[in-house]
C-alpha cells in the first residue's frame, strides 16, 4: 500500500517539475524576467527624491490644482482601487466629495486608468495622446509628443528639467474642463451645450491664449494658487532654492512632484514575478496553469505583452479594436458633461479622435494588467465590473458583444440607458480576435485565477494604499472623503 503511495507522490512531483519548466521557458520566450520592478531607480539614474515625491503625494490629493475646487487626481485614482477609478466612467467636476462607490456628477468619456506603474508606460491614455518619441518613457532624448497646443515643443528633445514622460503628463489634467478646472465663466464661449455647466463655484476659468487654447492660462491661474499659500511656499521652497529666494512656484515643479510622487506607485512584483526569479513556490498550481494558458493556447500576451518596451508591463501599448460595447451617459448637467461621437452622439472613437483618420475608429490602447484584479471595471468605458467577464470577452468577441447587457454586466444604472450602435464596432475587429478561443471550463478558471491573482502585488491592496492619504491638506481645502478606506 505505501509503495503505491510513494509512486503516486513522485509522479506527482515529476508532473509539478515539468509544468515549472514549461512555463518557465515560456516567460524566457516572451522576454519576462520579474526585475522591472526593482528597476525604477535604475531607469532614473538616480535615487527617489522621498520629500519631492511627498510632496507629490499632497498635490495629488489637494483639490488646490482644480481651478473648480471640488476634485484632485485621487477623485479619479483613487487608493481604494490600486489609484485607479471606482466608476465605469470617471465622474470629474461637481461631484459630491465622495470617491467610491457613491460618487456622484457627470460623467466624462471614459474609465480612469490606474496610476500605479505608469512610470514604465511608453504611452499614455486611452488613445495614446501623450508618449515618448524614443519609445522609452525615462528618454526624453528625442521629445514627448502630446496634442496641440503641446505637441512636440512643450517638451523638446533633451529638456533638462523635464526628463520623464510623467512629468511631463503632470502638466494636462488641472487643464482637463470636465476632470478638475470646470467651466465657471466659459457660459457662451464653448456653445450653448456647455453653458448650464457653468455653475459659478470655484475660480473663474480663463479664457484662450492666442495659441486658441486654455490650457496655459488654466496652469497660470493653478500656480497663482499654489502661489498665494503660504505652506506650498514653504514645501516648494525646501525643495526648489529659487522659491526660497522669492521666486515663484512653476509648473515643471509642479509636474516634477506629481511624478516623483507615482515613481513610488511601482507595485510589480506579484507572484509570477517570484516564480520567474526562481521561486517555484509562488504560484498556485491553477495560476500556473493558467499562466501557461496566458502565454500560449488563449493567445493573451500577443497584445498583453511583456517585452522588450512593454517593460513587463502586459501590454503592447499598441492600439486595437476588440469589440467593446459601446455605452454613453446621457448629456446634461448632472449626468454627463462630454458630447460623444458618432449620429448619436453614443459612440467613442478612440483613436481617430487624436489621428483624424477614420481607419483608427475604435482604436484604444491595449490595458495592462498589473494588478487588474483591483480595477472597479475595465475595458476604456468600463463595460464590464467583472473580471470573468472581461476575459470571456476577449475568447469570444462577437458572441460577448452581440449578447451584451449592460444591466448584467453590472454597471451603474445611469450608464444602462444608451448603448451605441454595435455592427459597425464588429465590423471593425483586430484580426486577432476574428476567431473564437475554445478553453474548457477547467482552463477558463486558472486563466482567471492567473490574471487575478498572479498579477497581484499584494502591496497594492486597499488599505495599504489607503495609508497614503494625507490627515489634512497644505491648502486647508476639505479633502475627498474615500468612502472604501478607514479615516485617516
Amino acid at each position: 500500500m505505501f509503495f503505491p503511495l510513494v509512486l503516486a507522490l513522485a509522479a506527482s512531483l515529476g508532473g509539478a517539475h515539468e509544468l515549472d519548466d514549461h512555463l518557465m521557458a515560456a516567460l524566457s520566450r516572451a522576454g519576462f524576467t520579474g526585475t522591472v520592478g526593482s528597476s525604477i531607480e535604475a531607469r532614473l539614474g538616480r535615487p527617489i527624491d522621498k520629500k519631492l515625491a511627498n510632496l507629490g503625494r499632497l498635490l495629488f490629493f489637494d483639490k488646490i490644482a482644480s481651478l473648480h475646487s471640488d476634485n484632485a487626481c485621487a477623485g479619479c485614482h483613487s487608493p481604494s482601487a490600486g489609484f485607479g477609478d471606482t466608476q465605469s466612467i470617471a465622474i470629474g467636476i461637481q461631484n459630491n466629495n465622495v470617491v467610491g462607490p457613491n460618487r456622484f456628477g457627470p460623467r466624462n468619456q471614459r474609465r480612469t486608468p490606474m496610476a500605479s506603474n505608469t512610470a514604465f508606460f511608453p504611452a499614455l491614455m486611452w488613445n495614446d495622446r501623450f508618449f515618448a518619441s524614443s519609445g522609452d518613457p525615462f528618454d526624453n532624448s528625442r521629445g514627448f509628443v502630446f496634442p496641440l497646443p503641446e505637441g512636440t515643443t512643450r517638451f523638446p528633445p533633451n529638456d533638462p528639467v523635464i526628463r520623464t514622460l510623467l512629468a511631463a503628463q503632470a502638466h494636462l489634467p488641472p487643464t482637463e474642463l470636465v476632470e478638475v478646472a470646470g467651466f465657471t465663466g466659459t457660459a457662451g464661449t464653448i456653445g450653448p451645450d456647455f453653458d448650464q455647466f457653468d455653475d459659478g463655484k470655484g475660480s473663474i476659468v480663463p479664457p484662450p491664449d492666442t495659441s486658441g487654447s486654455r490650457n496655459e492660462p488654466i496652469r497660470q491661474a493653478v500656480l497663482q494658487r499654489l502661489n498665494a499659500s503660504p505652506t506650498y511656499r514653504r514645501l516648494f521652497g525646501e525643495l526648489f532654492p529659487g522659491v526660497t529666494a522669492g521666486g515663484p512656484i512653476d509648473f515643471a515643479m509642479f509636474g516634477r512632484a506629481i511624478a516623483e510622487f507615482e515613481f513610488t506607485l511601482i507595485f510589480a512584483d506579484a507572484p509570477i514575478d517570484h516564480f520567474a526569479r526562481g521561486e517555484s513556490w509562488a504560484m498556485s498550481l491553477p495560476e500556473k496553469k493558467g499562466a501557461l494558458l496566458f502565454f500560449g493556447k488563449a493567445g493573451c500576451v500577443v497584445c498583453h505583452s511583456v517585452g522588450g518596451k512593454s517593460n513587463e508591463m502586459f501590454s503592447d501599448f499598441k492600439m486595437h479594436v476588440i469589440g467593446v460595447p459601446q455605452i454613453a451617459p446621457e448629456f446634461g448637467f448632472g449626468k454627463g458633461n462630454m458630447i460623444f461621437d458618432g449620429p448619436g452622439q453614443d459612440e467613442d472613437f478612440g483613436l481617430e479622435q487624436v489621428s483624424g483618420d477614420p481607419a483608427d475608429r475604435y482604436k484604444f490602447r491595449t490595458s495592462p494588467l498589473r494588478n487588474v484584479a483591483l480595477q472597479k471595471a475595465f475595458f476604456h468605458n468600463g463595460s464590464f465590473t467583472r473580471l470573468e467577464d472581461a476575459i470571456s470577452h476577449h475568447l469570444n468577441v462577437f458572441d460577448s458583444a452581440r449578447n451584451y447587457n449592460p444591466i448584467r454586466a453590472g454597471v451603474d444604472r445611469d450608464l444602462t440607458l444608451r448603448m451605441g450602435p454595435i455592427r459597425p464596432l464588429l465590423a471593425r475587429i483586430d484580426p486577432l480576435l476574428t476567431h473564437p478561443i475554445k478553453l474548457t471550463p477547467d482552463e477558463f478558471e486558472s486563466l482567471v485565477a492567473f490574471v487575478r491573482n498572479g498579477l497581484l502585488d499584494p502591496r497594492a491592496e486597499r488599505l495599504n494604499l489607503c495609508s497614503l492619504i494625507p490627515g489634512s491638506l497644505p491648502s486647508g481645502m476639505p479633502p475627498l472623503r474615500f468612502e472604501e478606506c478607514p479615516k485617516p
